[in-house]
């Protein structure tokens, strides 16, 4: 990763952040990227502690001309775009399909979906152009499987996993490489949200065959992975890191 130029978004937390905090410390030059201004500093100011060439640029993947300013901006500084990483996400509202509303999938769907598409078109745009490049998206164990009370997430993510294998394909031929890791349950603010007790964090913990919650480290590295060349003939997949949860 020596030197690549790498872009994540939703870098602030969990993780983004993780994965963000790994390429610093493989060498990567990284811009990360997310809506909140100190936080992203911060993280830029980090990751140079660690002796990472690393730049915070102010993006909402919700809107086109963000998205483009933010790829633009990361070539015009770097020269290129070896990775991207499209992590930007939200849970939206768990609650049963029939209290659902065009506005809470809008809130879901603009950011999980839309997002991913928007950041695809342009990373897919320069990286066609340069024959190079390596785009890893964050899907979930539930963009293979359903949930209750999850249905705008889970269609979400399958949506997230439609993107990849059709942009793999459109890619394939340049060389340009794309996939998408699918976590299981993992220590973030995220889960905290979702499980809002120590009582429905165990009952998820029950149905992992590992018997814990994933750590954003283990997930990072398999983002390293994919966006490295060790998995060059690695395209179009989508790889679980869920403690076995879709063993069965």
């Amino acid at each position: 990763m020596k030197n690549k130029i790498v872009l994540i978004t939703g870098a602030l937390t969990g993780i983004g952040r993780a994965a963000a905090l790994e390429f610093g410390r493989l060498g990567a030059k990284v811009v990360v990227s997310g809506r909140r201004k100190p936080e992203g500093d911060e993280l830029a100011g980090a990751l140079r502690l660690i002796g990472a060439q690393a730049e915070f640029i102010q993006a909402d993947v919700r809107f086109e001309e963000d998205v483009k300013n933010l790829i633009d901006a990361t070539v015009a500084r770097f020269g290129r775009l070896d990775v991207a990483v499209n992590n930007a996400g939200t849970e939206g509202k768990f609650s049963p399909l029939v209290e659902q509303t065009k506005e809470t999938y809008a809130a879901t769907f603009d950011t999980n979906v839309l997002g991913v598409l928007l950041s695809m078109k342009h990373e897919m745009r320069v990286m066609l152009a340069q024959k190079s490049g390596s785009i890893v998206n964050l899907s979930s164990t539930m963009g293979q499987r359903g949930a209750p009370n999850a249905s705008l997430y889970t269609a979400s993510k399958h949506a997230v996993e439609g993107l990849t294998k059709v942009g793999a394909l459109e890619a394939a031929a340049v060389g340009v490489r794309i996939n998408a890791v699918a976590p299981g349950p993992v220590e973030t603010e995220m889960l905290q949200r979702i499980t809002g007790s120590e009582e429905r964090l165990a009952g998820m913990i029950a149905g992992v065959p590992l018997k814990r919650v994933g750590k954003v480290g283990e997930i990072a590295d398999a983002i390293v992975f994919l966006a490295s060349d060790n998995a060059s003939f690695i395209t179009g997949q989508i790889i679980n890191v869920n403690g076995g949860k879709t063993a069965s």
